[in-house]
């Protein structure tokens, strides 16, 4: 190689090591900057949340069996952060005045709403909902599941569902049956349900609530009714009324002499009512992880799930990821439920 063509050469060696002794400093600090913001954009996401109390929008008036279940659950999350988890009772709607007012509120991990089918999956199914119930919140946890359990007043002559079965369909007439909170309650649809999957015909005849529809069960003014297992054990055990079938995929650890409605002669079956937390939309996941992981911990802790148990409630305390999954298949339930039921408010 010639001695232009070694000076060419070296010279340009000499450039590229200029270039890089400029280049690499600017590199590395627009790196060091990145991961700066990235760090802080992370850290403004959850900043030692929560730092003050945090609401919980229950939907359905205070005293009742959902209200009990959020309450003990707060009190649960309340000594696990260290900040008061605040149950706020907002009644109105169908519990859509509570659902849309948690849609639309600030998505800092400060409000949080108490969720079930009945807002979740059948009121959406029903009628056009001022919420998306998918898009507008985000999943965190199903707290527990509730069966529902097929009871009968104490009189009637049946001890089992095939039993039940056999005997509404000896009568000349429809029998009725109470339909819970209304045409379009979890009760209600849920004996919708059971009735096409039975072969049978009854007619529903609707109550403000389980409360009065259990008074006219127990007084044999209504032969039959689905309730949930916690309102209906105490009952049984007094023996004004007698359990057959539990709507859930196993047999309730409450009542475990009560078989399913599935072993029951119908296989696959399953349908529950449950409780769980949704959050706005656009709440950080790191906030919605960290109170997940908590309800997981609980659902293994025996005093709370003691607790749970007494309200009839078996602890689950699903991941994000579970529980998108898990209402996903309640929507379809209940989509299908209300189709069969034929209700509609439009």
């Amino acid at each position: 190689m010639g001695r232009r063509s070694k000076a060419k050469a070296s010279g340009a060696s000499v450039a590229l090591i200029r270039i890089i002794r400029w280049a690499l400093p600017a590199a590395l600090g627009l790196l060091a900057i990145c991961c700066i913001q990235a760090t802080a954009q992370a850290q403004a996401q959850a900043p030692g949340w929560p730092q003050r109390p945090v609401r919980v929008i229950v939907p359905f008036a205070a005293g009742g069996n959902i209200d009990v279940i959020a309450r003990l659950t707060c009190q649960r999350m309340s000594e696990a952060f260290g900040q008061q988890f605040v149950v706020e009772n907002r009644v109105g709607g169908n519990g859509t005045i509570a659902a849309e007012s948690v849609a639309h509120a600030q998505p800092d991990g400060y409000t949080l709403f108490w969720a079930g089918p009945a807002v979740v999956s059948i009121f959406p199914a029903i009628t056009k909902a001022a919420y998306d119930p998918v898009k507008d919140f985000k999943p965190i946890s199903v707290i527990g599941v509730n069966p529902q359990v097929l009871v009968v007043n104490a009189k009637l002559p049946v001890a089992d569902v095939a039993a039940f079965i056999a005997y509404v369909k000896m009568q000349p007439q429809r029998l009725p049956y109470a339909g819970g909170g209304g045409p379009g309650s979890l009760s209600n649809l849920l004996m919708a349900l059971f009735l096409k999957r039975a072969g049978l015909e009854m007619t529903s005849v609707s109550y403000r609530g389980t409360a009065p529809a259990m008074t006219d069960l127990v007084a044999g003014h209504i032969p039959t009714m689905f309730v949930p297992l916690s309102e209906a054990l105490p009952q049984a055990q007094a023996g004004n009324i007698r359990m057959l079938g539990v709507s859930s995929a196993k047999r309730a650890p409450q009542a475990p002499e009560v078989p399913t409605i599935a072993e029951s002669g119908f296989p696959g079956f399953h349908a529950e009512s449950w409780n769980g937390v949704l959050a706005p939309a656009a709440t950080p996941d790191a906030i919605v992880e960290r109170i997940a992981a908590e309800f997981a911990r609980a659902a293994k802790d025996p005093k709370f799930v003691q607790r749970l148990d007494q309200e009839g409630v078996d602890p689950l305390g699903s991941s994000p990821a579970e529980t998108a999954k898990f209402i996903a298949a309640d929507m379809a339930l209940w989509a299908d439920a209300v189709k069969i039921a034929g209700v509609s408010l439009q």
